[in-house]
């Protein structure tokens, strides 16, 4: 007989820029696979890049990450998502501002919510202010265009990737290093 092999799970998680959220996650052992996306809109259609720009559309910059729970854990996952940006402030992270780039956690079962409740809680005392994360059940999901997927790693040289997403990669590194890919 074969070992079971523990299926793979997903988590949809907007820390505002997608390039930013989705290079975190690249790093993560157990993590096979993040695709950039948007979530948590109302308007009807697929949204395009510069729709959800203009915050019409309700729609936050995600990632879906796809994870092998026998090697982290969706808590795990939380914990290095809210590390890795700043969970207390209202739709926005640095220069980016509007609910597109809102922290939020989009939850795809119970399960999901009760562990997403729990690290919000625990994480509370990390912070100097309130944790604003909205925690939502995922409704809708789309991928966003090709050329927002793999953007760290296609453009790392270009001058946001090196002022905004490397810090983020560095405090990653510092402060995960037991979690990180070889």
């Amino acid at each position: 007989m074969g070992t079971k092999v523990d299926s793979l799970q997903d988590a949809v998680l907007g820390g505002g820029c997608f390039w930013c959220t989705e290079a975190v996650f690249q790093n993560v052992r157990g993590v096979r696979k993040v695709i950039s996306g948007y979530s948590g809109g109302a308007a009807p259609g697929r949204p395009t890049y510069r729709e959800v720009c203009s915050g019409l559309t309700g729609h936050a910059e995600v990632v879906r990450i796809t994870f092998d729970p026998s090697l982290i854990s969706y808590r795990d996952l939380l914990v290095i998502f809210m590390a890795t940006h700043d969970p207390t402030t209202l739709n926005r992270q640095g220069a980016d501002v509007g609910t597109q780039y809102r922290s939020v956690i989009f939850y795809l079962d119970e399960g999901q919510k009760a562990t997403a409740e729990t690290v919000l809680s625990e994480m509370a005392e990390y912070f100097d202010a309130p944790i604003v994360t909205e925690l939502s059940p995922l409704k809708n999901w789309y991928e966003a265009e090709d050329y927002h997927q793999n953007y760290y790693e296609d453009h790392a040289s270009e001058g946001y990737c090196r002022a905004v997403i490397s810090p983020k990669l560095r405090k990653l590194r510092e402060q995960f290093a037991s979690r990180l890919k070889d």
